[in-house]
């Protein structure tokens, strides 16, 4: 059984391939290590194995972990990464440093009025649905330039771009032209908001993770091929 460290030496090695054969420069993707239901003694393996951005879905599981490790390492980055209910968004404000499923102005606002005043601005990925299914999470593409206008306007927080969980894909065209999508609407709304820095495209998974960075991601988010399977007993 190969080991996390292991594990993320051959996810950084197919990130850097990916990036080669696109003609991306091989720094410019970053991973996120997701790392939802997993022990602080994983984690703790990642962190020694060089790792500092962790993604979590679950607010409580994700606040004390991040308080385990504040600890002892001040330098690790937490990301949330699931769905912000609104009777959640306080502790998301004070621990995490950024969030990537924001899809609604209210959710942005109550970040912003729970952000404490001591911490960073918290950084904020607008969630875009793809795909249109009604099932999917996020905003609409002709709803976009609107709440990205909105959200960059308000305080605490900092606008840095887009996230997308497409529709589950196996070919690399269809995987392809949903994250192209993405990367278009983020430049669009670049020309829009010329002030905000749209940085950031978190897109892309193990399997469709070389679709994603040939259209543009910055970020990609990589759980079990790093932790291994995960348990939800």
């Amino acid at each position: 059984m190969s080991s996390i460290k292991q594990n993320i030496t051959q996810v950084t090695r197919e990130i850097r391939q990916a990036c080669e054969k696109c003609g991306r420069d091989t720094d410019s993707v970053q991973l996120l290590a997701v790392s939802k239901t997993k022990p602080v003694s994983a984690i703790a393996e990642a962190i020694a194995a060089g790792q500092r951005a962790f993604g979590e879905n679950y607010v409580q599981e994700g606040v004390e972990k991040i308080q385990y490790f504040s600890q002892s390492d001040q330098t690790l980055v937490w990301h949330f990464i699931g769905p912000v209910q609104s009777n959640k968004t306080r502790p998301i404000a004070e621990h995490f440093d950024w969030v990537h499923s924001v899809d609604r102005l209210k959710i942005a606002r109550r970040l912003s009025d729970q952000r404490p005043a001591t911490l960073p601005l918290l950084k904020i990925l607008l969630q875009v649905n793809t795909s249109g299914e009604a099932s999917k999470s996020g905003v609409d593409f002709d709803q976009l330039a609107e709440l990205a206008a909105e959200v960059a306007a308000l305080p605490n927080i900092e606008l840095r771009g887009l996230m997308s969980i497409p529709e589950k894909a196996d070919d690399y065209a269809s995987q392809f032209q949903a994250f192209s999508a993405l990367a278009k609407a983020r430049d669009t709304l670049q020309q829009r908001l010329p002030q905000t820095r749209l940085d950031t495209l978190s897109m892309g998974m193990s399997g469709d993770m070389e679709a994603a960075v040939a259209a543009g991601s910055t970020m990609v988010r990589i759980g079990t091929a790093i932790f291994g399977a995960r348990d939800y007993s």
